[in-house]
């Protein structure tokens, strides 16, 4: 089927890579591979996860490399290990109110500085190969609206600084800001594509479900809605659209697109009211971050205003005899 749908590249970095153990995990890469799709993010060990995607067409390579930082224990892949590549994070709570048991406290995270410190190698190697780098992180605080995580900020700018071009995030499953850093784009978050998710008596009454759900008020069932088990917000979602020519960038932006009742992605038009909730929702999400991120609406597409450099700025590919100067 993601063959059939035009995908020729899928990240597999996420934090269900291998629910299933070893076997179905390699299983999962041969079938993608038999298939002609190039897997970034995932192999049978750490360097062959770390590996990227490269493109090219018409005189630009682009290079794809993809991360994960919601890692359940033995996740990752290590040098004799199969699993994702990892950038995790640590979480720090502080008692803001020493005096006052039981206050809401502040939460801190950042990111784990060996994994950082590859990422930015991996991104410097893959901008020596590529024109443009993108780079696809699973992470972020799910269903919570708004919310972006300290480490998150911290990985996408590093990154930016490194070389990438585009920062796609996902595993929320709610959309979350969109920031402009250094004339590049991030998405925090893209909410979701094609998943059905059900709601069986079983799995609203487990405790852990029932935890969950806490997080958002508005996840309750909706008959309307029977294999999309999602709160409401969760609709709402979008897909990017990234213009690359001539060994750059030179348009990034999205198309506003809504969950219907089947569980399918719909891609909404211009005249279409909820095409205006959409962009009104993910302003509302960016302002409330302080992302400040501005928006053209050019025919069904919205653009993301000052999300590319200009060409007097843009870096361009060095060669390795360059890069060791």
């Amino acid at each position: 089927a993601l063959k059939d749908a035009g995908f020729t590249i899928v990240s597999f970095a996420s934090n269900h890579c291998m629910d299933l153990g070893r076997d179905a995990f390699g299983d999962t890469l041969d079938v993608l591979n038999r298939e002609g799709l190039t897997v970034i993010g995932a192999g049978r060990n750490l360097a062959e996860a770390r590996q990227p995607a490269i493109v090219e067409k018409k005189g630009t390579r682009v290079a794809l490399l993809a991360y994960n930082s919601i890692l359940p224990q033995a996740y990752w892949a290590q040098s004799d290990r199969p699993g994702c590549v990892p950038m995790r994070a640590f979480t720090i709570y502080e008692q803001v109110e020493h005096d006052q048991p039981g206050t809401p406290c502040r939460i801190h995270t950042y990111p784990h500085r060996g994994d950082l410190d590859a990422l930015i190698n991996d991104i410097h190697q893959a901008k020596a190969q590529a024109d443009v780098v993108i780079v696809s992180i699973h992470w972020g605080i799910h269903f919570i609206p708004a919310v972006i995580a300290d480490y998150q900020r911290e990985v996408a700018h590093a990154a930016i600084d490194a070389g990438a071009d585009l920062i796609l995030g996902h595993h929320a499953h709610i959309l979350k800001g969109i920031e402009v850093y250094k004339s590049k784009a991030i998405f925090y978050s893209l909410c979701n594509f094609a998943i059905d998710l059900a709601a069986p008596k079983e799995l609203l009454e487990r405790p852990g479900h029932q935890e969950i759900a806490k997080l958002n008020p508005d996840w309750q069932p909706d008959p309307a809605y029977p294999t999309y088990f999602m709160p409401r917000d969760s609709r709402k979602t979008l897909i990017v659209k990234c213009d690359i020519a001539e060994k750059q960038i030179t348009r990034v932006a999205f198309l506003p697109t809504y969950i219907n009742q089947q569980s399918q992605p719909e891609v909404l038009s211009a005249n279409d009211p909820r095409f205006d909730a959409v962009i009104d929702y993910i302003k509302a999400i960016s302002d409330d971050q302080a992302l400040r991120a501005m928006f053209d609406v050019q025919g069904d597409a919205v653009v993301i205003r000052g999300a590319v450099a200009s060409r007097d700025t843009a870096p361009r590919r060095h060669s390795q005899s360059e890069k060791n100067l």
